[in-house]
C-alpha cells in the first residue's frame, strides 16, 4: 500500500513512493474483474499523492517536502537523478502508483511468462524530473488443503511458505483439487512528475 515515507531517489526510482506502517493511509481507487464462478481474476489499486517542495540543498542534494496533510520529510537525490537542478521550491511532486494483480487456475489459462519484468523510463535532460517504473512479477503457488466448510484454500508457496486465503462465494470449490496450480501475476507501475503548481 503506497503511504508518503520514503523518497528513494534511485537508478531504478526516481521519486519512488514506498510505504510506512505508522503513516496515515492513502485510499485507493479500487477495481475489480472476475467471471462468475471461475476463480482468480483481476484487482487494480491505484493510489496518488501530491508533496510541495519547501527546501532544497544544492550541495548536499536534500530536498524537502511536506505533504497536504503537513507531514515534512526530507530526502536525499542520488546522482541518477540527472535533473536535480531543474526542481525549485514550491514545485509539486505527483506520484501515482498503480497495483495490478491477476490470479488465476493454471489449467484454466495458457501458460503465462515466469519471472520478472521491469521497465524505467527518466525525464530528458534539462526537463523536470520523472520517471515511470514498472515491474511484474509472477509466482506460481500449489494448492496444499481446500476448507469448504469456511470455502478457503491453503496456498503453498515456492519459498515453502503457506497462506490460507478465502475463495468467492461463487466458486464451487468440489471441482477443484490439491495439487493444482494458482498463478499470481502483480505488476507495479509508478509514475512520478515534479511540476510546476
Amino acid at each position: 500500500m503506497l503511504k508518503w515515507s520514503v523518497i528513494a531517489l534511485t537508478p531504478a526510482a526516481v521519486l519512488a513512493f514506498t510505504s510506512c506502517s505508522s503513516e496515515p493511509k492513502i485510499e485507493p481507487t479500487t477495481s475489480a474483474v472476475y467471471q462468475q464462478g471461475v476463480p482468480g481474476g483481476i484487482l487494480v489499486e491505484t493510489y496518488k499523492n501530491t508533496a510541495t517542495v519547501t527546501a532544497i540543498d544544492a550541495a548536499s542534494r536534500k530536498v524537502t517536502l511536506v505533504t497536504p496533510d503537513g507531514r515534512m520529510d526530507s530526502f536525499k537525490a542520488g546522482p541518477e537523478v540527472i535533473n536535480f537542478d531543474q526542481i525549485q521550491v514550491g514545485d509539486q511532486v505527483k506520484a501515482t502508483v498503480t497495483e495490478r494483480v491477476a490470479v488465476y487456475m493454471a489449467k484454466d489459462n495458457p501458460p503465462a511468462s515466469e519471472g520478472e519484468a521491469a521497465l524505467v523510463a527518466l525525464a530528458p535532460k534539462g526537463a523536470k524530473p520523472g520517471a515511470l517504473m514498472a515491474n511484474t512479477v509472477q509466482i506460481i503457488a500449489k494448492v496444499t488443503a481446500i476448507d469448504l466448510k469456511h470455502h478457503k484454500a491453503t496456498l503453498r508457496f515456492p519459498d515453502g511458505t503457506t497462506k490460507k486465503v478465502a475463495v468467492r462465494n461463487d466458486v464451487d470449490l468440489t471441482q477443484r483439487k490439491v495439487g493444482e496450480e494458482v498463478v499470481i501475476r502483480v505488476t507495479e507501475a509508478v509514475a512520478i512528475s515534479v511540476e510546476k503548481p
